[in-house]
């Protein structure tokens, strides 16, 4: 039996302690653009994007199905994104994603908001069981460790 397909709910919110998960919006783009850019967070991403790249990514990002501005709950601060989306290796499966900014490194905010996006998506994304993977480099040690 094939897999069923991946619909994600959407919009949608996830709360945790100290973060809100939201779709993202107008004002969180120049944050997004800060993600796609940065050296430091894109060292293992294929290094930042280039500009034609990056155009398209802030014209489509907004609402975007499955992406999640990462922002704190005490002050509305936009630290960081994740997606969930259908794994395009493997039908049937989803793949949780994510990026911080790097001052927000090391205090917990992605573990938090990559166990709320893989809570959402077994919960409510894939009731039936489908598979949620993250994926990362090898030589990405702090990621390995948080997933």
């Amino acid at each position: 039996m094939p897999p069923s397909p991946i619909t994600l709910p959407w919009p949608t919110a996830l709360t945790t302690d100290r973060l809100v998960l939201r779709p993202i919006e107008a004002g969180d783009v120049p944050a997004m653009a800060r993600l796609w850019t940065d050296p430091d967070v894109r060292r293992h991403l294929g290094g930042p994007v280039d500009e034609s790249t990056l155009r398209l990514r802030e014209q489509h990002c907004v609402g975007a199905r499955g992406a999640f501005s990462v922002v704190l709950r005490s002050d509305g601060t936009v630290i960081g994104g994740v997606q969930v989306a259908a794994d395009p290796r493997r039908a049937g499966r989803v793949e949780v994603s994510y990026q911080l900014l790097p001052e927000h490194w090391g205090a917990g905010y992605g573990r938090e908001a990559v166990a709320a996006a893989v809570r959402w998506a077994r919960e409510v994304v894939t009731p039936g069981g489908a598979e949620v993977v993250a994926v990362t480099q090898e030589s990405n040690v702090p990621s390995r460790r948080l997933l």
